[in-house]
């Protein structure tokens, strides 16, 4: 169901969530002699740098997201979607201490039921999870123009790390292969070494026709550019 999940301030979580193995295992892993880097995800900084439409930024597994924090000090709206109510906590300190508060909204959620709503968002991303009906809904959620970043494990990590589950690894060709209609590649890049992850980043294409975008400059201001395709 679009949207079902908790928005937090600082900070409450979902009662329902409680004994979620994910929210679990990763509030175990944050709680642990944590400490967060909050450095932004190599896919966030390049697709925050190439021209995007107006609209906010979903950032879909966050964790302690210093892709969402990238976005919310260019300007851009942000929501951070994540099971561990631990790593949001994390996040909305660090957003408030760099006074950017105002600009990212944290979702506690279990992204095997929770989906955005469609054509809302510049940029979507998730750097950290793998789900085919997500990724099915992530495309969905961007925008005319917008961007669709995604990084997973393959199946080759199952090599180097057994105990990983096949289902939170892409299967050759994923995810590229799932894109519906009106999507143009980017950028797709995979690691040599085992215990790889594929990356795939994508634009949602506009009208066939040409006609003018207007996209918001990272600082705020608005240029036009002339696009077609």
């Amino acid at each position: 169901m679009p949207g079902l999940g908790t928005v937090l301030g600082m900070v409450a979580s979902r009662p329902e969530l409680a004994a979620h193995p994910d929210r679990l295992r990763w509030n175990a892993r944050y709680l642990d002699d944590f400490t967060a880097t909050f450095l932004p995800h190599a896919l966030a900084e390049h697709a925050l740098a190439l021209p995007l439409p107006p609209g906010p930024v979903l950032d879909l597994a966050s964790g302690p997201s210093g892709s969402a924090l990238l976005a919310a000090a260019a300007g851009r709206r942000c929501v951070a979607v994540d099971a561990s109510d631990v790593a949001l906590r994390l996040l909305a300190r660090e957003a408030d201490g760099r006074g950017l508060a105002g600009l990212i909204g944290l979702v506690h959620a279990d992204l095997g039921s929770w989906r955005p709503e469609p054509a809302s968002y510049a940029l979507v991303l998730c750097t950290g999870f793998w789900d085919r009906a997500l990724f099915a809904a992530a495309a969905a959620a961007v925008l005319p123009g917008g961007l669709l970043g995604w990084e997973a494990l393959t199946a080759q990590a199952r090599r180097a790390r057994p105990s990983v589950p096949a289902s939170w690894c892409l299967a050759p060709g994923e995810p590229a292969s799932l894109l519906p209609d009106g999507f143009s590649v980017l950028q797709e890049y995979q690691q040599a070494a085992a215990g790889s992850k594929r990356r795939l980043l994508v634009r949602r294409q506009l009208s066939a026709s040409v006609f003018t975008a207007v996209f918001c400059c990272p600082l705020g201001g608005v240029g036009c550019t002339e696009l077609e395709g």
